[in-house]
């Protein structure tokens, strides 16, 4: 029966568009799409994106990730928040990411040894913020799944969606309930799970700390935390009052020439200060361990300095600066080109002479050197905080190897060192062998006097019963340094 109205046979008459002069569509509509025709692309965030590519690179070409991070903000003009939002997810999940793994591990219906590497990379950094930061459930998976569509197609979409909502149905402390050690049955284990580091690691802590309780939680809790970024400013050019008032940070506590600034400020390579080499970004902790070179009493000639291990370059800088001042001259040894390059570079302008040699047979003449700075190659265990993904890149059969090293050029140092003269030897680790261990054999072999070291730290608290120094993150809020001195 016809409608009233209409006409047999007639479609109803719809009002054409007025642009492309077809009919136009009924409200609410969505027009056809054609079979060939690709679904269009989510837009991406920048900030995921650059967090995501930095992940890739520590893992396909074992970058470091304070090094690929901030040149990817830079090429790609990221700032603001979204440059520090990319900074927390990158850095934090490369520090979390044994605590991802585990968790992502219980959510998967494989081995993580059988997920495509890109693919677990997009699931770590969608798992960290889901339990460690303040990012809605909701926009974590959608954000992480959008990543994964666009780098691998829709092939494993739902698969990534299904693993993200297993991850996101516990907070934090529900999946540590499960998953870590009991901290009865051990402590150490119980501690380095929830602070997401390797067992391993914990236990180098714990015997440095010598204590498996409150402190131990409290370092490794600490090293789990986004560090301050320091600066130091370069004596005789800029003090460190002068240098907090042109970057709006503070004096820092210990070091005369230290500057704090917020752990969001951007990158510190471009402030005005740093790239005209008033300052350089470098720890306080490293700044003391020179510092304390310099302030141990010495009998006789105090101008001819030395840094056996320079690269890259920070300490000589500061030294230099010193010695610059005092009427001395420093020589900088450093085996790779590329790092003595950058020696070359942080030194330009000061009294400082670059040998590309092996500092264990430098060629430098024996007892020609008043102080002698060691900064031996090491496990880099006290600065993981700043090195998100060395937690999980260094392994334990790494010591044996580096203390033979740290010995041989320990060795060195106190042959190129003249009788009365000083050695710092510093490392940015608290492991035992490669700090008493290594200092007390060479000590012993050589009969090198080992000097009270805390007398070279002044108004540094909590320093120990001495003779070394070994400075902590949540003691002192620097990396855990570790310096001795020692008189020929």
């Amino acid at each position: 029966m016809t409608q009233p109205g209409k006409q047999p046979g007639r479609r109803p008459h719809r009002p054409a568009d007025r642009r492309s002069g077809r009919p136009a569509r009924p409200r609410g509509a969505h027009p056809p799409r054609r079979p060939d025709t690709p679904a269009r692309p989510p837009v991406e965030d920048p900030a995921r994106r650059a967090a995501l590519d930095t992940l890739r690179a520590v893992r396909a070409d074992d970058a470091y990730a304070n090094l690929v991070l901030p040149r990817l903000l830079r090429e790609r003009r990221i700032t603001g928040r979204d440059a520090g939002l990319a900074t927390e997810l990158a850095y934090g999940a490369c520090r979390a990411r044994g605590l991802l793994d585990e968790v992502i591990a219980a959510c998967c219906d494989r081995p993580l040894a059988k997920v495509e590497p890109a693919l677990l990379d997009a699931l770590r950094l969608g798992a960290y913020q889901l339990l460690r930061t303040r990012v809605p459930a909701h926009a974590a998976v959608t954000s992480t799944v959008d990543l994964v569509r666009a780098d691998l197609g829709s092939r494993v979409t739902g698969f990534a969606n299904a693993v993200l909502r297993k991850v996101a149905e516990r907070d934090e402390q529900a999946w540590l309930a499960e998953l870590a050690p009991s901290a009865e049955e051990d402590p150490v284990g119980h501690l380095a799970a929830r602070h997401a580091h390797p067992r391993w690691i914990a236990r180098a802590f714990a015997d440095s700390l010598g204590t498996t309780g409150a402190e131990l939680a409290d370092a490794l809790s600490a090293d789990d935390a986004r560090p301050l970024v320091h600066l130091v400013a370069r004596p005789g050019e800029v003090s460190a009052d002068e240098l907090a008032a042109m970057t709006g940070g503070e004096p820092g506590p210990y070091s005369p020439y230290a500057v704090h600034l917020d752990a969001g400020a951007g990158d510190p390579g471009a402030l005005d200060p740093v790239r005209e080499k008033l300052a350089a970004v470098q720890d306080e902790g490293s700044q003391l361990c020179a510092l304390a070179l310099t302030r141990v009493p010495v009998e006789g000639s105090d101008t001819a300095w030395l840094d056996l291990c320079a690269g890259p370059g920070g300490k000589a800088a500061l030294l230099g600066a010193l010695a610059a001042i005092g009427g001395g001259t420093l020589d900088a040894v450093e085996q790779a080109p590329h790092r003595a390059r950058l020696v070359e570079q942080s030194t330009e302008g000061l009294p400082v002479s670059v040998h590309v040699v092996d500092g264990r047979e430098s060629g430098l003449t024996p007892g020609s050197f008043d102080r002698v700075l060691v900064d031996a190659p090491c496990t880099g265990l006290g600065a993981l905080r700043r090195r998100p993904e060395a937690r999980w890149r260094r392994q334990p059969s790494d010591v044996a190897d580096l203390t033979k090293l740290q010995r041989e050029l320990l060795t060195a140092a106190l042959e190129l060192v003249r009788p009365g003269g000083v050695v710092a030897y510093v490392t940015c680790s608290p492991h035992l062998a490669e700090t008493e261990g290594v200092v007390s054999a060479v000590a012993r072999k050589s009969g090198a006097t080992v000097l009270d070291a805390r007398e070279a730290f002044p108004g540094v608290p909590q320093l120990g019963e001495g003779p070394y120094v070994q400075l902590w993150p949540h003691r002192h809020g620097t990396d855990a340094m570790f310096c001795a001195l020692l008189r020929r």
